[in-house]
């Protein structure tokens, strides 16, 4: 069974950092792009990095220099680190991939940023 399981959110004030982990389960992780989404309350999924398999990663210009994604192939796991985060980066991140033509995701962990 394919399985994606977020950890690492919590509540911090603004300005400050956390990292966040994506750990793939019943797949070949190491040959699997992965995504980051997030989903701030009462408004659509936003798409917000990426990373090849082989460890290329891309990001969206609003957050690039803010936030950084990588991988750790042998640990079938995925990072996003944040830092100087911000109100607006209230959301439910999760992460996804493409399996054979189909779309995975996890349950999502939840970072607040209080002001």
């Amino acid at each position: 069974e394919i399985q994606l399981v977020e950890s690492g959110g919590d509540m911090v004030q603004a300005g400050g950092s956390l990292t966040l982990s994506c750990v793939g389960f019943g797949f070949n992780f190491k040959k699997a792009e992965m995504t980051w989404m997030r989903q701030a309350p009462g408004k659509g999924p936003e798409w917000i990095s990426g990373i090849y398999p082989q460890g290329y990663p891309y990001i969206t210009d609003d957050l690039r220099g803010r936030f950084t994604v990588s991988r750790a192939n042998d640990l079938n796991t995925m990072y996003l680190q944040m830092n100087n985060l911000i109100p607006e980066d209230t959301a439910l991140y999760y992460c996804q991939t493409n399996v054979d033509g189909l779309d995975y995701r996890g349950p999502g962990t939840q970072v607040t940023v209080s002001s």
